[in-house]
């Protein structure tokens, strides 16, 4: 836990910081500060704040209209209850995800723990329905518990249309699929139209979300 940070200061700096923007990427990360060499936290009593923004990704447009592509990645991220579900910096297996994802034609890789279980995609976290049921992976041991998935949770427990349920599923779980979505903060949302040699056509659960979101 990073303590000693400033809230009031750093959402007042990331309202000035979109103020100057029309669309934007706007990005934070804090850091504990400036300390010794080795690992020990001590003496980094002083956040460093870092807010920057980029151009919003023009290409999500186009990919919430056609749909996406995922490939199952051979890189299987470890098991760390630790970290599991964090958004933290260190990120050296999805560099790896994404370096073997370039060598495809998909725009996202399904990615599995060490286990073979499901846990997310390279930027983004995953549902998928089958007839009124949702799922998404268990991310107790592994993988980033974003936003926007929690929003969709949220969003499908009071539908009283959906149930939503967290699962340990290995990927042939997707194969009797009738509709699966990506999702993230900046995305937000948009459908699967292909996992490996699995096809889906189905814009249920997709639709729903651009009723309520």
């Amino acid at each position: 836990m990073i303590t000693g940070v400033d809230w009031s200061l750093l959402e007042a700096e990331m309202l000035h910081a979109a103020s100057l923007c029309d669309e934007a990427v706007l990005k934070v990360v804090v850091t504990r500060g400036a300390g010794g060499r080795g690992y020990s936290p001590q003496g980094c009593d002083s956040p460093t704040r870092i807010i920057s923004t980029s151009a919003y990704p023009a290409h999500y447009h186009a990919w919430r209209e056609q749909g996406v592509k995922l490939a199952l990645s051979p890189v299987a991220l470890s098991q760390n209850p630790l970290l599991a579900g964090i958004k933290h910096l260190n990120r050296l297996e999805q560099v790896m995800v994404r370096l073997h994802l370039d060598q495809t034609d998909a725009q996202e890789a399904l990615v599995v723990d060490t286990a073979g279980m499901l846990v997310e995609c390279c930027a983004a976290n995953l549902f998928w329905r089958k007839g009124e049921s949702v799922f998404t992976p268990d991310l107790s041991l592994s993988g980033v518990s974003g936003v926007m998935r929690h929003h969709i949770i949220a969003l499908l427990e009071q539908s009283g249309r959906f149930s939503v349920s967290v699962v340990a599923e290995p990927p042939q779980t997707l194969s009797d699929a009738e509709e699966v979505i990506i999702c993230n903060a900046l995305m937000p949302f948009m459908p699967v139209r292909q996992v490996e040699d699995w096809h889906f056509t189905s814009s249920t659960l997709n639709d729903f979300l651009h009723q309520v979101c």
